[in-house]
């Protein structure tokens, strides 16, 4: 009998906090044949749960099943880390190789009658059994799974969904791989008289960026959101900012081999087929149906609530920036490729406030700091850097997360843009929280695409970019401080239009006047920033928020709008026209998204018909920050951060979103808190 293969990629980890992944046993060679063995080893699992003769309970069925799978989990986390941080040539082929097997073991598990049928003996019984709450939403979620992915379904209907399942994961792959391309091997190069306006740090990154392209003496800008809206921020030179603009905007839809139209078209339709195999109208009911939103129309009615008057908003900005540029004698109108530069003179020239006198005192590692003292004052959370741990690349950094003395959790800091890496920034989860057989501490990381400034100086970050750091810390802090006992169930593993409450609630903790004077130090003199400067960001909180209303509203609406269409054949461009068109879009502003590098949801489901999440969330976050406002000790009141911990960000998904805002807040939320915050009219009541 030949011995079972050896794989060090599956392996349990170990070393201090609970154990570590260790990238050093990692090889790109190994990811194909270990993780094809995990699914190997996790179907054994699988089938002899489904194959035990005892009457199906609650232990030996569904919590069984959640014990299921170790190694792959552990081959998993660490291969997804790879294809969302070391992305290279190899890798793309392994992740081309990989998705559409990993969907297809999905599928067969989802498939399989008699795990099916013990599932659903235990769920019939859940109320009548000696069950904990906890163990009755894990019978309840696990089910619910199952009956959404097609467990009911007769043979030849099950047979096509994974058929179905099959083409969406390669065509998400593709879709994904793409949009990388096109932002990895496309840039703007520029030369010494194209930089007038641009600041100091700005110049110095794209200074650096052409050495690592062998392009000494000219000035590369990476086709990444942290490298171009600077350049439309701040250059003088309309044209070097159409270009820019343009390449940016264009990404995947240059009629090239990285085009992604064709891929849209199809993933669409196979949406449309699963959503009817499956007995929904459409993909967005799917989608809809286990979410806060519940149904489509919920999602739309909000969305458009609040498009008409940030449109509205919008014609007064532009109508703003329109004078300014007469003003001038600039001889223009208004384009999305000024939308940025005119809107930096309007707040200096309303508010005595533009983002290059912000930047000196927004340095990356003090507003990391900054994070860490506010989650210590609400969370109770200390953060100590450890070193001699295993990385997957030199420049992340990583902390022991304490409370109390107690070791909580580890977080892993992946800072910088390079090769391989996905752009923007994001929170990934090491390791969920669990104390299903044994304590299990969480790791989680977050991951930015900032440009070193080279030459050992600090690197200076935008207003925007020190908000969105503090967002996808509060996913961390959402992973670090869950308390739950089955793995499935913590952490961030909440509804899609709940999972961004606790991240855009913690961007509130930023403009708070403790973490500013605190860590908003000028990077040449250490001083703080000053009263006055706070008081001009504060009080223009509300500046430019059509626009930055309208730019995600746009894509969340085509999103729910693509989705609705159900069978009809989309043809992506004409359908981003059309689309826009209809719910009358700015024409001086583009989509914060376009269709054909719309990852969040053509990269794969996670956001699918669900970009509207982030909205919905943004009700519950403007009503919870007033519960803050209103308490005795503000945004670091005592009673108010424990009523977080304990009712939202600690019980991962052990209690139904809306019940657990419900107890946080003592009623439901409402839109009108949100119209406040945006600085928008109240709608008008029904």
């Amino acid at each position: 009998m030949a011995a079972e293969p050896k794989y060090p990629l599956l392996d349990p980890w170990t070393g201090p906090y609970g154990g570590v992944p260790d990238f050093r046993k990692v090889k790109a060679s190994e990811f194909s044949p270990a993780l094809k063995h995990a699914i190997a080893l996790n179907r054994a699992e699988i089938e002899k749960i489904a194959g035990n003769k005892a009457p199906p309970t609650f232990e030996n069925t569904v919590a069984a099943l959640e014990d299921t799978g170790r190694p792959l989990g552990r081959g998993a986390s660490i291969f997804n880390i790879y294809t969302s941080t070391m992305n290279d040539d190899v890798m793309k082929e392994i992740e081309k190789e990989l998705a559409p097997i990993y969907t297809a073991f999905g599928d067969e598990v989802v498939q399989n009658e008699k795990l099916f049928a013990r599932i659903k003996a235990v769920y019939d019984k859940r109320e009548t059994s000696n069950l904990t709450p906890e163990q009755k939403r894990l019978v309840w979620v696990t089910y619910r799974h199952f009956v959404r992915e097609g467990a009911a379904l007769d043979p030849a209907g099950k047979k096509r969904l994974a058929e179905v399942n099959q083409e969406l994961a390669k065509l998400y792959t593709q879709f994904s791989q793409n949009e990388l391309l096109d932002e990895e091997g496309v840039w703007l190069t520029a030369e010494k008289t194209d930089l007038d306006g641009l600041p100091d740090w700005l110049v110095a990154g794209a200074a650096e960026a052409a050495k690592e392209k062998k392009l000494e003496g000219k000035y590369v800008f990476a086709n990444t959101r942290s490298a171009i809206e600077p350049l439309l921020t701040y250059s003088t030179k309309r044209d070097l900012r159409e270009k820019a603009f343009r390449m940016w905007t264009s990404r995947c839809d240059n009629n090239d081999a990285h085009d992604n139209k064709a891929i849209i078209t199809k993933i669409c339709a196979l949406r449309a087929e699963k959503a009817k195999l499956l007995g929904y109208p459409t993909f967005a009911h799917w989608i809809c149906d286990y979410q806060m939103a519940k149904t489509p129309e919920a999602a739309m009615d909000l969305l458009m609530k609040v498009w008409k008057p940030a449109v509205a908003r919008v014609h007064e900005e532009v109508a703003d920036m329109q004078k300014v540029a007469d003003a001038e004698g600039a001889k223009i109108k208004i384009a999305p490729w000024d939308y940025r530069f005119y809107a930096e003179k309007v707040r200096k020239a309303k508010y005595d406030l533009d983002e290059s006198v912000m930047k000196p005192y927004l340095q990356l590692d003090k507003i990391r700091e900054g994070m860490f003292w506010a989650a210590g004052k609400v969370h109770g959370l200390e953060f100590t850097e450890t070193h001699g741990l295993p990385t997957v690349q030199k420049d992340v950094r990583i902390f022991d997360v304490t409370r109390g003395g107690q070791h909580v959790a580890l977080w892993y800091f992946d800072p910088y843009a390079r090769a391989g890496k996905g752009s923007g920034a994001w929170m990934n989860e090491y390791r969920t929280q669990e104390r299903f057989k044994t304590p299990i501490t969480p790791i989680v990381s977050n991951n930015c695409n900032f440009v070193p400034a080279g030459d050992g100086k600090p690197i200076l970050i935008s207003w925007d970019d020190a908000t969105t750091m503090f967002h996808e810390f509060g996913h961390a802090l959402h992973g670090m401080n869950s308390n739950v006992t089955y793995p499935s169930l913590g952490g961030t593993s909440v509804v899609r239009d709940f999972v961004e409450f606790p991240s855009q609630l913690n961007e509130h903790w930023l403009p708070t006047h403790e973490v500013l004077s605190r860590f908003a130090v000028h990077y040449e003199t250490g001083k703080p920033m000053p009263e006055e400067l706070v008081a001009k960001i504060k009080k223009s909180k509300t500046f430019n928020q059509g626009f930055a209303t309208v730019e995600y509203l746009a894509p969340a609406i085509l999103d729910m709008k693509i989705h609705l269409a159900g069978a009809t054949p989309i043809d992506a461009a004409a359908f981003e026209k059309t689309a826009l068109a209809e719910i009358g879009m700015p024409s001086e502003i583009v989509m914060r998204h376009r269709l054909p590098h719309f990852g969040h949801i053509f990269g794969g489901e996670g956001y699918a018909a669900g970009y509207f999440n982030y909205i919905w969330a943004d009700v519950l976050v403007a009503d919870a920050a007033e519960a803050f406002e209103e308490a005795p000790g503000g945004y670091y009141d005592v009673a108010m951060c424990k009523k977080l911990h304990d009712d939202i960000i600690s019980v991962g998904n052990t209690v139904e979103a809306a019940d657990a805002y419900r107890k946080f807040r003592g009623r439901d939320a409402t839109v009108d808190a949100l119209m406040r915050d945006r600085g928008f009219p109240a709608p008008a009541k029904a």
